[in-house]
């Protein structure tokens, strides 16, 4: 038993890992010259060491995929809470639905969010550009399956003396 919540524990905290990297570097989307991601837009210099970065542009549809992402860690997190909170406090044979729910919402923020850059990321970069998906964005695609799998292993989990 002591293994099995181990492991739902470790999914759980690589969930959020993911989510938080995903969330804040900057590689949604890159070149061998340029990257850029939710935040900033970086284009190396003439020495191919430095970065010149300035802010993403203020595009409603962007500051919706940073509101979904953010979002994701928030109830990932409260997620991980409530569960170190329902496991000393729940009755034995009870459930954790609360802890569930929070943890598929984050599934589905990041799914909302990963959905609407893939959809309107033309608006914000030219085709012409030739960047590619960056791996902050597959690391947000492979957080959707776990997040949604955690959530689910966590509505079917009961609680043992």
């Amino acid at each position: 038993m002591l293994l099995l919540l181990l492991g739902i524990i470790v999914l759980h905290v690589s969930v959020l890992v993911l989510l938080f990297v995903s969330t804040i570097i900057s590689q949604w989307l890159s070149s061998p010259m340029r990257s850029a991601d939710l935040w900033q837009n970086c284009t190396s210099g003439s020495p191919p060491e430095t970065f010149h970065c300035t802010p993403s542009s203020p595009n409603d549809w962007l500051q919706s995929v940073q509101a979904l992402m953010i979002l994701s860690v928030i109830f990932s997190v409260i997620s991980l809470f409530l569960f170190f909170c329902q496991l000393f406090t729940l009755t034995k044979g009870g459930r954790f639905y609360l802890t569930g729910i929070f943890q598929i919402l984050a599934g589905l923020c990041v799914m909302s969010g990963a959905s609407i850059y893939t959809v309107r990321h033309t608006e914000w970069y030219h085709p012409s550009e030739n960047l590619s998906f960056g791996f902050t964005y597959i690391l947000a695609w492979v957080a959707l399956p776990l997040a949604l799998i955690s959530g689910v292993i966590y509505v079917i989990l009961r609680k043992r003396e």
